[in-house]
């Protein structure tokens, strides 16, 4: 239990020991499920819970500061289980009313089993007054589920985001804790928030609107310098990009990582910055923090039974799903008995994507010309920008 600000306190939980997130993202450095309790004059407030399993420390963290029973309000910004998931514990054991959008209600009904008559919708700009201290809420859809929104505290200028904002890591309680702080943040932004560039820059600009102390997500550190992860967040879903290229490949016998070295030598001569991944042993995490300012991806893979190799088919079928703002990209193929893998990469490429070119090798490369010639070519599309 940490007070953030007067009668505001982080009574949240870290997770250290967890190292996945969806079945999908590797969380190197654990979680943090982050709830604040609000204590006003008149009223109480607990502003999001923790991930099923924490419910015992989340409620010994709330009896330090207040009897659990004395909760008036239970806001839920957003419906997902690792900061809902411990609603029902925590209106069990109060009486306390579930503050949420129309969407959310209709998910907490059908999730947590809350009863109508224990739950309060809200508007965009409704407030709820708890005496000394007032709660303002924005809806804020689809960051990243069709429920969400944030909880501003008027007299305390704190806004509380849920996901948005948010980082996996267990480590700090504040931005200035964290060393790694804007890596751990592109990272979660290209892991959760990239789909949803155009939602969250509408929520940045309605943001304007709000003076901003302190950004108090529910994953990761409390921003004391909000400006840090605005600034960072304003690029991000902007969609801008750098002189940058990500190369996403896997290799058999070696044949298409000769050919993805060969293709960085231009790239690196013209000053492009590069990010290399091989499927086989990337963390997914790493390659969605580098999709969210690169401009172009080369795709490398090797032709497996007249197909494309299944490893770079989950890594083309990440880059459908992360949606990133890349503009151009060059396929890299190599293959033994049977050409494939080059047409089902085309087929399922984005259709945003520009295709800069394309090379199939029978075998392994003997030739750089081709495959340099097509780096130079990347790399002047690269800083046209």
């Amino acid at each position: 239990m940490i007070m953030i600000s007067e009668n505001v306190f982080s009574v949240g939980v870290k997770d250290w020991n967890r190292r996945l997130f969806d079945a999908l993202i590797p969380l190197p450095k654990g979680t943090s499920y982050n709830s604040y309790l609000v204590k006003g004059s008149d009223k109480n407030a607990l502003i999001d819970t923790v991930n099923p399993g924490f419910e015992k420390e989340l409620i010994k963290n709330i009896s330090e500061i207040t009897d659990l029973r004395k909760l008036n309000y239970l806001i839920m910004n957003h419906a997902e289980p690792d900061h809902a998931g411990s609603i029902p514990v925590i209106m069990e054991r109060s009486s306390a009313v579930l503050i949420t959008t129309k969407k959310g209600a209709e998910m907490a009904k059908i999730y947590y089993k809350v009863p109508d008559n224990r739950i309060k919708v809200v508007k965009e700009g409704d407030t709820i007054n708890l005496g000394d201290k007032t709660l303002r809420f924005i809806e804020a859809p689809w960051l990243h589920w069709p429920e969400t929104m944030f909880s501003y505290l008027v007299e305390d200028k704190i806004l509380f985001t849920c996901d948005f904002f948010g980082s996996h890591t267990a480590f700090g309680i504040y931005d200035e804790d964290v060393e790694d702080l804007i890596s751990n943040s592109q990272r979660y932004f290209g892991e959760i928030m990239m789909p949803y560039r155009a939602m969250g820059k509408a929520a940045i600009e309605k943001l304007k609107n709000y003076k901003v102390n302190m950004i108090a997500p529910s994953h990761g550190p409390i921003y004391k310098n909000p400006e840090i992860i605005l600034d960072q967040y304003k690029k991000w879903t902007a969609g801008e990009t750098r002189e940058k290229v990500i190369i996403v490949y896997t290799t058999m016998w070696n044949s298409t990582e000769k050919m993805v070295e060969t293709i960085m030598k231009p790239l690196i001569a013209e000053g492009i910055e590069v990010a290399r991944y091989n499927l086989a042993n990337a963390d997914i995490g790493d390659i969605a923090k580098d999709l969210v300012d690169s401009r172009a991806i080369i795709l490398g893979a090797p032709t497996v039974v007249g197909s494309l190799h299944p490893l770079a088919l989950h890594g083309l079928q990440l880059v459908n799903t992360l949606k990133p703002p890349i503009k151009y990209g060059v396929i890299l193929n190599s293959y033994g008995w049977g050409k494939g893998a080059v047409v089902k990469i085309i087929e399922q490429l984005p259709k945003s994507i520009e295709p800069v070119g394309a090379v199939e090798i029978n075998g392994p490369p003997t030739d750089d010309k081709e495959i340099t010639d097509i780096g130079v070519k990347l790399a002047q599309k690269i800083k046209q920008g």
